[in-house]
């Protein structure tokens, strides 16, 4: 297959309860409400978070180290795989499409808080669409090189989105992430939004 997400699953269980605890920064949680929209035992999140307290990141639920959190979320990270495409018009071509997408990194980015001019346009797609993602490149593109990269992974990914100027986007701390994992003008927009989302 052209396309697939990365086989691991266990790291996955970690990233979920980060995206869930970033997510909900600032309000009150529990860690069994973490556990559900997380995706994961009880017992499971319970072990991870308390690692999390021994590090000195959390409090309970409560995020006292906010970048530490990032950092920690960046070492454990599965990347997505993802597919080179060419597209002459990407934002529209996903705009017009009834396929679920959720963009990410410079054109996430601009929309939200436009820093960032967008050469590569990037999305996450959901693992029992790709086939019909692939046709749809085909019918507006071409496969390899390119604008556009079509990204796919756990699809925990698309936990708390964001509908924003009739685009999906990841949401805020995904976002960021993202941007972080980018490095240059992408990361520095990524250490922006960081600020700007949680104060920190």
């Amino acid at each position: 297959m052209l396309l697939e997400k990365p086989k691991r699953e266990r790291g996955y269980k970690k990233e979920r309860i980060i995206r869930v605890l970033l997510n909900y920064d600032g309000e009150e949680i529990t860690k069994y409400r973490v556990a559900k929209l997380a995706n994961v035992s009880e017992p499971w999140c319970r072990e991870y978070t308390e690692r999390l307290e021994s590090k000195g990141i959390l409090q309970d639920t409560k995020i006292l180290k906010v970048k530490g959190l990032y950092e920690e979320w960046k070492k454990i990270r599965i990347g997505p795989n993802f597919l080179s495409v060419s597209l002459q018009n990407p934002t529209q071509i996903i705009q017009d499409t009834n396929l679920d997408y959720a963009l990410t990194t410079d054109q996430g980015e601009n929309i939200i808080q436009g820093m960032l001019f967008p050469s590569v346009t990037d999305f996450y797609i959901k693992g029992n669409e790709i086939e019909d993602w692939l046709d749809l490149i085909k019918e507006h593109g071409v496969l390899g090189g390119g604008n556009t990269r079509v990204r796919a992974t756990d699809e925990h990914v698309f936990f708390n989105h964001q509908k924003i100027e009739k685009f999906n986007i990841v949401s805020t701390p995904q976002l960021i992430i993202d941007l972080l994992e980018e490095g240059g003008p992408s990361e520095e927009a990524g250490a922006h939004l960081l600020e700007r989302f949680h104060g920190d």
